[in-house]
């Protein structure tokens, strides 16, 4: 009897969560992954794995619940797609392993440090920009739908990614300021 209500929760959950959601949810799963042509099965994936919830009332935010399991299943999915692809290039191929070695730890070793270096400036923004930032940039919504999500107006949204972005320029130049 229990289970069976919270089947239904879980049920109505899911159901609201894809009517209210999906296309946001879409667009978040293309920027993630990339490949139009998978993002139906992710989409399904997603709500599947919200059906399973067994105690939905837990679930405070279900919009950042749904966005938690989407990213689950975006980097499962290129974890898959990169362990089942084989790429041959003859061109890499024939350097000196030297030179692959300083290629790959020279360029990994670049990017890891200029994600270090946005995460630090992304923690000094304020909350709101913060927010703003990720939302349109990492998450791949349009302004209305950050306004939406946030509550504040789309001019608002606008305005804060625009300061945003300048002021993790200039964090990221090493001319800190902080509005």
């Amino acid at each position: 009897m229990l289970s069976d209500r919270l089947n239904l929760h879980a049920a109505r959950l899911a159901q609201s969560a894809f009517s209210e959601h999906s296309a946001v949810l879409r667009r978040f799963l293309t920027s993630r992954v990339g490949n139009i042509n998978d993002i139906d099965d992710l989409v399904q994936e997603v709500f599947t794995r919200l059906l399973r919830v067994r105690d939905t009332e837990l679930v405070r935010d279900p919009l950042a619940y749904l966005f938690g399991i989407a990213a689950n299943v975006a980097r499962e999915f290129l974890q898959r797609r990169y362990q089942d692809s084989v790429i041959f290039d003859s061109e890499v191929a024939d350097r000196t392993p030297a030179d692959h070695e300083r290629l790959t730890e020279g360029g990994v070793a670049e990017r890891v440090e200029l994600r270090d270096q946005l995460n630090r400036a992304l923690i000094k923004l304020p909350p709101t920009h913060r927010l703003v930032i990720l939302l349109v940039k990492r998450d791949g919504l349009s302004y209305a739908e950050a306004s939406h999500t946030t509550g504040l107006s789309v001019h608002t949204i606008e305005k804060y990614l625009v300061e945003a972005r300048a002021l993790l320029r200039l964090m990221l130049a090493g001319k800190e300021r902080r509005p």
